[in-house]
């Protein structure tokens, strides 16, 4: 999380806190962080210690639990409204976007990684830790496998990152959607992350001084230009500026008029800021979102928005409250116990995995994700975003967002 631009209720735990092993393995943190980093890292063994580290084995993601097995194919992206005074005279802000599909004959396509490799040696070199890309997680996403269509046209939700962070930081959910029949595009914010263009060319918050660090409502710009590709491909038309053969089935799938979006902590934010600007988002999830931006929001907003908190309670955020008085259509606030603002996220099943790995205790781990169990965080992951965006988007009318649920005894619904 961008601490120049939000402030962090003391009871909360940002990621300033996170151990840099735990980053070095792949797990979504600031790039920023790094000094804290090694700083709190143990050290690895090597052949000049006399020692030698067991093999480690690959982190995983667990698998999403909908009918469908799902299909992932990245999209090379570029704004020609937007100058980049970053890249320098003559070049427009270029973005990478992710597409998660429900998928058909997907199993001889190979699985796609949770980075890409050039993005990830970033992390662990901005760390400074030598450790192997090979304990990178998987996804589920088979890539480009053929798309399934089901006779109608299919939902579509857009996902934005943290500050710091990129598109693949929330991928149990992600493939939790499109594993139930969703179109979920996830976009890295350039300049506020880690991106890797297809050429190779990496791209972090390094390249930029603090004068350039993205507002939310640059991440909202970033958004808005993502509707617009979104009416590209359900048109029919390929948005990828190289031009790169879509995946089977893929143009003219998505239905333009039923998108959803959501977003974590700073991308909740933008997710906020985009449904106030687009009425084209029928319907917005923040995860842990401050809604603290300049300007405020102060506009009206009659469509059905939930906000997944954990640090950013109405409570302790005068933003989040503020926002939540212009929520004028269906709202909730729910909360998980033991939540921090990192549990909602691949955070939750990365870091304990890690932890095991590097040898760093239970106490430490949930200084990091919270106390909140890791297997049961997953499933409120899995579970309520799915039943906000089936009951707005769908209209599948279910009863866990109505309140508690004995399915879910760690959710509180906050007043």
């Amino acid at each position: 999380m961008d601490t120049t631009t939000f402030t962090t209720p003391s009871a909360g735990l940002s990621r300033r806190h996170m151990l840099g092993s735990a980053l070095a393995l792949g797990v979504a943190t600031p790039l920023g962080l790094a000094t804290t980093a090694r700083a709190a890292a143990p050290t690895a063994p090597s052949a000049g210690d006399g020692g030698t580290a067991p093999a480690p084995g690959r982190l995983t993601l667990p698998e999403p639990t909908g009918p469908h097995p799902v299909g992932t194919v990245a999209l090379h992206l570029r704004d020609t409204s937007r100058p980049d005074p970053i890249a320098g005279a003559g070049h427009y802000r270029e973005l990478m976007a992710s597409v998660w599909y429900p998928a058909r004959n997907a199993d001889d396509r190979p699985l796609a990684p949770w980075m890409a490799d050039g993005a990830l040696r970033a992390f662990l070199d901005d760390a400074g830790f030598p450790l192997p890309l090979s304990l990178a997680p998987l996804t589920s996403g088979h890539l480009s496998a053929p798309v399934h269509r089901f006779g109608h046209r299919l939902p579509v939700v857009v996902y934005s990152h943290g500050a710091g962070s990129h598109r693949g930081d929330h991928t149990i959910v992600v493939q939790e959607l499109a594993s139930r029949g969703y179109v979920v595009v996830t976009v890295d914010h350039t300049y506020d992350g880690v991106t890797q263009f297809p050429d190779g060319r990496v791209v972090t918050r390094a390249d930029v001084d603090r004068d350039h660090i993205l507002s939310p409502h640059d991440y909202a710009a970033d958004l808005l230009f993502i509707l617009d590709r979104v009416q590209d491909l359900a048109a029919g038309r390929n948005p990828d500026v190289d031009g790169q053969a879509l995946p089977d089935g893929l143009l003219g799938a998505l239905d333009p008029l039923d998108i959803g979006m959501f977003g974590w902590s700073k991308g909740g934010t933008a997710t906020a800021l985009t449904m106030v600007a687009d009425p084209r988002v029928r319907a917005g999830l923040s995860l842990d979102g401050p809604m603290q931006c300049r300007p405020a929001i102060t506009t009206d907003l009659d469509r059905p928005f939930l906000m997944m908190t954990a640090v950013f309670t109405r409570a302790q955020d005068p933003a989040a409250a503020e926002f939540w008085t212009h929520l004028r259509g269906w709202r909730r606030t729910i909360q998980a116990d033991g939540a921090v603002h990192s549990s909602y996220g691949d955070n939750m099943t990365l870091i304990p995995q890690a932890a095991k790995l590097l040898g760093i205790s239970d106490q430490q781990v949930q200084q990091m994700v919270g106390t909140l169990d890791p297997a049961r965080g997953v499933l409120i992951q899995q579970a309520y975003p799915a039943a906000f965006f089936d009951l707005h988007l769908r209209h599948r009318r279910g009863n866990l967002l109505d309140g508690p649920s004995p399915r879910f005894p760690e959710v509180a619904f906050l007043p």
